[in-house]
């Protein structure tokens, strides 16, 4: 089993500690005994979950924030060089230890699954963490989103396995050595970080060769970028690879999905017999996710119909299409989508389970690079919706880049037929929607930045 708290971990410094992946390391930390502190840019329902944990938390960066007896600090791709903790650490002789290589160790001595993909990586590793929990398995697991409550992105468990979400945006997800991956899909993205697909593929490449020797690579069997990957990691002969999904040659292979309203039904042929469960999310997309999850699980010895059965207590995580409320008629939906495949399998979903209402879709582009890139893939996914609102782009860590703005998104939803408007101001939305809507619409708030706040003010608007 894992010690208590990795050597040099016991009093470790984040910065940068709200953040989702920041956030699940701190937590675990600090649950294994570590006296956990680190800073964050402002006030969050996070950062009050971590000191419910015996977590100090400061509020801004300052050098005087970085304890004395501080072991390490801690810190994600995000963080700037000239950050003044991260400058004290450097003048103090402080170890600095990068988040994926302090989540590297948390999960020595243990049977880590490792999830990865372009999207749906934190769903799928959150059905893993809820069915392995209602099985009685204890896992313990790092999450980049909140299942339930602000915290509940991570935990430590007594169990053997530790379930984690692998980012491959920095290529972090090479510091892992799994004993089973999943890999959802692999497609072009982050492109400040990757300037082609072959980068891409060899990134993955780099990844599955992490794998455990006698592990197990799951990876799908429908989407292109995830069969040219099996085609090239094909030679390596110390592992299994299982594809999964609805090609006629995928070994888990997805027979059926049946819509439920907001919810759906799988069936599938695992090792020659059928096996039908329930999956409480909607869209064809979270129910290969939960195959996936299932394949992922019968690797590691658990009995299929078990963790059938215990997937179909997972339902949904923050911001994957949660449901924030309904006012007057109106349902207010969030989405953490913000690359144009993501944002058409949300929207798809969601007119399958709309009966016939109308679908309005907030939009927060998400990174100047991103935009630049995929922006008018993004237009053309607004087509899907019968009316949207997009709002300026969130910066995140980046400096804008001249000529890039929401317009080049507007413009292409425009071409593809979309009815879209801009509104610069954030504050406004709320009576934007409310002119918009009528009782029985759905209305999604879509982007991965602060666009999920406007959930509750929406329906607070149409409650009037």
């Amino acid at each position: 089993m894992a010690p208590a708290v990795p050597t040099t971990m016991d009093r470790p410094h984040f910065i940068g500690i709200g953040g989702a992946g920041m956030s699940g390391i701190a937590k675990i930390l600090a649950q294994r005994g570590a006296a956990v502190a680190g800073s964050d840019a402002k006030e969050s329902a996070t950062a009050g979950a971590l000191r419910e944990l015996g977590a100090t938390v400061h509020i801004g960066h300052a050098a005087g924030h970085l304890a004395e007896d501080a072991s390490c600090v801690v810190v994600s791709s995000a963080i700037r060089a000239d950050n003044p903790e991260l400058a004290a650490a450097a003048e103090r002789g402080i170890p600095v230890v990068h988040r994926s290589d302090a989540l590297a160790r948390l999960m020595d001595g243990l049977r880590p699954i490792a999830v990865a993909g372009t999207h749906g990586k934190t769903t799928t590793t959150s059905m893993l963490a809820v069915s392995l929990g209602a099985l009685g398995l204890d896992p313990s697991y790092a999450i980049g989103g909140d299942l339930d409550g602000p915290g509940s992105n991570a935990r430590h468990g007594g169990g053997e396995i530790f379930v984690a979400e692998a980012d491959e945006s920095d290529r972090s997800f090479h510091k892992y050595a799994p004993e089973v991956a999943i890999i959802l899909n692999v497609e072009l993205d982050h492109h400040a970080n990757y300037a082609s697909m072959d980068e891409i593929y060899e990134s993955f490449e780099t990844f599955v060769g992490r794998i455990r020797q006698g592990g197990t690579l799951v990876v799908s069997a429908d989407q292109a970028g995830a069969r040219e990957l099996t085609a090239r990691v094909s030679g390596r002969h110390d592992i299994e690879i299982v594809t999964y999904g609805e090609a006629e040659d995928a070994d888990v292979r997805v027979l059926k999905v049946t819509p439920r309203g907001l919810a759906s039904e799988v069936t599938v042929l695992l090792n020659g017999k059928m096996l039908t469960f329930a999956v409480s999310v909607p869209g064809r997309h979270y129910a290969l996710n939960a195959v996936a999850a299932l394949a992922a699980g019968v690797a590691l010895g658990i009995p299929a119909h078990n963790l059938a059965s215990a997937l179909g207590k997972y339902t949904g995580v923050k911001r994957r299409l949660q449901l924030k409320g309904e006012a007057n008629g109106v349902q207010v939906i969030d989405s953490y989508a913000h690359h144009p495949t993501e944002m058409t399998a949300d929207l798809e979903a969601i007119r399958g389970a709309a009966a016939g209402s109308r679908v309005l879709v907030v939009f927060q582009p998400h990174l100047f690079s991103r935009t630049q890139e995929l922006g008018t893939e993004m237009g053309q996914s607004l087509a899907l919706a019968d009316g949207s609102v997009v709002l300026d782009i969130y910066p995140a860590r980046e400096d804008p880049i001249p000529g890039i703005t929401s317009a080049l998104i507007i413009d292409a939803a425009g071409k593809a037929g979309a009815d879209v408007r801009a509104e610069h101001d954030m504050a406004a939305v709320p009576d934007v929607i409310a002119g918009m809507a009528r009782p029985g619409d759905l209305v999604l708030t879509m982007g991965a930045g602060d666009v999920t706040d406007l959930g509750p003010k929406i329906l607070a608007r149409l409650e009037n």
